[in-house]
């Protein structure tokens, strides 16, 4: 079998298993944190919180398709772990700085809205 094929199956399944479990975990978590901006619009909270979810869910699922173009052929099972490693390290990164980059969105400009 081809390893690049046996490359994008396992990158797609460390990925998705962090892009599904952070998510989560997020979602469970933010919707306490979007609360206490906005207090008394619970359904507003809720909504947002799902928002925040779909666009996390959808922004990262497709980077991580596109980041597959970019692979060279792939030759060696050293060069397959190191690739794999490499990409999904970048998806983690990706993640924590887009964490970062709302909660740093949503306390400045939320109370200005509102």
């Amino acid at each position: 079998m081809n390893l690049n094929i046996i490359g994008y199956l396992i990158y797609f399944s460390i990925t998705f298993f962090i892009i599904i479990k952070v998510g989560k975990i997020c979602y469970d978590n933010g919707n306490i944190y979007v609360f206490q901006l906005i207090p008394d619009h619970e359904a507003l909270c809720q909504r947002i919180n799902q928002m925040l979810l779909l666009g996390y869910y959808l922004l990262n699922i497709g980077y991580c398709a596109m980041t597959i173009i970019s692979w060279q052929k792939i030759t060696t099972l050293p060069y397959l772990i190191e690739l794999i490693a490499s990409k999904s390290a970048i998806i983690i990164v990706t993640i924590a700085l887009m964490h970062y980059l709302n909660i740093f969105l949503l306390t400045t400009y939320i109370k200005k809205l509102i």
